[in-house]
């Protein structure tokens, strides 16, 4: 019996969320963005829960990447330092993360000359390392037997970086229209 039975599969496009947004001069964007938002919340979903199975008290992502910032290095940082490093455009909000993560004893705050800082309590840290720990176990090892080369890693991590900066740049044009 021959293979000439079988139905060709339908020829399909690059995996978009709106194809209407990637009938444009670069489709290859908008099959990105797709990637991005389903990356995004995955990952949200995994900082979260890992915390949780670290033994940590319920965190937003963000409360969850500003304590692992915070732990960075073993210096304190202020809140103009977070929002950079993490593009953090409403302050307000990654304040409210810190007072939260101070409340549950997790950081503390400080001062450098006018300035108010934060920094990992000795509670944070071993949350952060238990975190490690489990992050090791359960997502490392799993994505190193994926057999992706890591310098190619390395190379997405730094495109990312860049198109952050285009689409910023986008951000702030849109606002001045």
């Amino acid at each position: 019996m021959s293979d000439t039975s079988r139905p060709t599969p339908p020829v399909v496009g690059p995996v978009v969320s709106s194809a209407h947004l990637a009938e444009s001069a670069l489709p290859a964007l908008s099959e990105l963005e797709f990637a991005l938002t389903m990356a995004n919340h995955a990952y949200q979903r995994w900082m979260v829960r890992c915390m949780t199975a670290a033994g940590g008290p319920a965190m937003s992502p963000l409360e969850v990447l500003v304590l692992h910032l915070v732990y960075h290095r073993g210096r304190a940082k202020t809140l103009a330092e977070v929002c950079l490093i993490l593009n953090v455009e409403d302050t307000h909000v990654a304040n409210y993360a810190i007072r939260k993560l101070t409340r549950a004893g997790l950081a503390e705050t400080g001062r450098k000359g006018k300035e108010k800082t934060i920094q990992i309590t000795d509670a944070g840290a071993a949350l952060c390392a238990r975190y490690r720990q489990v992050r090791e176990a359960l997502l490392v090892r799993t994505a190193r037997q994926l057999g992706h080369d890591p310098a190619d890693i390395s190379r997405i991590a730094a495109l990312l970086r860049a198109l952050s900066g285009s689409y910023d740049q986008a951000a702030r044009a849109a606002a001045a229209l």
